[in-house]
Parts: structure tokens; sequence; C-alpha cells
């Protein structure tokens, strides 16, 4: 094989792995689990398929096995890290829209509305709340109705919303005094977890930018004629050297991304 074709070859993987990485995550909305399936699962199918092809041009069925095992655990860690940042970015654009469904029901309260017509309208900011008002209109338990939502990624805050109704119900304390200080913590809470966000996007980015950094170091020496990929999928040595630094690099991210969440967690 050329340098020019596996370099053809690197290239076109590269494309389908940024094109995984950059597509939004599939939507949790009505569709088959086979459909939800298998948008959860191509970009490993695409990373498997490129580097199986390329070590059948470059060195047969026995290459393409040898190089699946090297390199299947860093494709599965590697997806495993991309499916982990886009459940975050849905974390967390769903606790944006618990702050201001909390903030639009404070107001509400505050105004004097009664409690269900202003759990309706807030469940228009946020739909899923809209299980709260049902809980409501039939007299059923509301905070445990805040409860049950607050256990979904980034609508942790509802378990103060909840807790503040509750003591409102049996103390007779005014509700909408109460949401109002619990918006107003968690206003300070969510400006606190922005700064945090930011401080470890530069760490995070700084990571994987490191951890990509031997991709154009190969291409550059497959486009001078160095022939780097016919080392690393066509020789036993090459093969340890793949498995090792694949391995290596995973397991950076890997402990860099668990630091970042622990970071996270305490925020």
């Amino acid at each position: 094989m050329t340098g020019a074709a596996a370099l053809l070859a690197v290239s076109a993987g590269l494309a389908a792995a940024g094109a995984a990485a950059l597509l939004p995550a599939p939507a949790r909305g009505p569709g088959t689990a086979a459909t939800r399936s298998a948008a959860r699962w191509w970009p490993a199918g695409a990373a498997a398929v490129l580097v199986l092809g390329l070590a059948l041009l470059l060195g047969g069925a026995g290459s393409a096995l040898a190089v699946l095992v090297a390199v299947s655990p860093a494709v599965a860690v590697a997806v495993r890290l991309v499916r982990a940042t886009r459940a975050e970015r849905r974390a967390v654009a769903t606790g944006e829209q618990v702050a201001l469904l909390c903030e639009h029901l404070a107001g509400d309260l505050r105004a004097g509305r009664p409690p269900g017509p202003a759990l309706a309208d807030a469940a228009r900011t946020w739909p899923p709340a809209d299980a709260v008002a049902r809980a409501h209109r039939v007299g059923a338990d509301v905070p445990a109705a805040w409860r049950a939502l607050s256990t979904g990624p980034g609508a942790a805050d509802l378990r103060l919303i909840a807790a503040a109704w509750e003591v409102a119900h049996r103390t007779g304390h005014g509700l909408a005094e109460a949401l109002q200080r619990c918006v107003e913590d968690q206003t300070r809470a969510r400006a606190t977890r922005r700064v945090v966000r930011s401080e470890l996007a530069s760490a995070r980015a700084t990571a994987r930018l490191v951890a990509l950094l031997p991709v154009p170091a190969l291409l550059l020496g497959a486009s001078t004629g160095a022939a780097p990929w016919h080392f690393l999928l066509g020789s036993p040595v090459g093969l340890v050297c793949l498995g090792l630094g694949l391995l290596l690099g995973a397991a950076g991210l890997t402990w860099i991304e668990r630091l970042a969440a622990d970071a996270r967690r305490r925020a």
C-alpha cells in the first residue's frame, strides 16, 4: 500500500470519527429501540471498519485480527468518552431548563397565582414538570412528584423545590417565599458550577489535544514516504507499540475525565 493511499484511508477515517463526535446525540423521543441502538453504536462500528480495512490493506487477515485486538480497548474508551460528553451536555441543558422552571414558578406564586395554574404554566417551560401539575390536580403527593423528577440527569435541584413544598404544606409557611429562597440558592450554585466547568474545560481540551498529537505526526510521516502505518500495523513490534500507546492515551483521558467529574460533583 502506498503512502498516499494510507494517507487517504486514514483521512477518511478521521473525518468519520470527527463527524461522529460532532453530531448531536440522538433525541430521546419517539423511535424504535433498534434505531436508538444503531444511533448509539454506529461511531464504534465506523472506527472498527476503518481499522480493519486499513489492516487488511497493509497485512492481510492475520494483521487485521491483531490490530483489532490492539485497538479495541482504546476505541471502546473513546466511544465511552464521547457518550459521556454528550450526556454531560444534556444534563447541563436540563439544569438550565429546570432553573427557568423554578424561576417561573416562584415568580407566579409571588404574584399571587394559585399553585395549580402556576404549575401548569411552569410545565410549559419544562414539559416533564407536567407530572407535578397532574399530581396537584388530583390531590396526590406533590413533593414526591418533584423528587421523582429530581432523579434525572441535571434535575437534582428539584429536590430543594420538593423540600420547600413539603415544609410549606406541613407548617403553613408561605410557599412563594420558600421557593424564592430555593431559587436564590440554585442561582448561586449554578454560578459556582459554571466557574468549575470553565476551569475544567481548558484542562480537558488540552488532554484531548495531546492524545491526538500522534495522528498528525503519522500523517506527516506517511506523506513523506516513511510508511509509519506499515510499521505500526504490519509488524509485531509496531502492533505492540500501537496497543500500548493507545492504552496509555485512553488511560490518561479516562483519569482526567474522572477527576473532572469528581470536581463537578463537589461543586
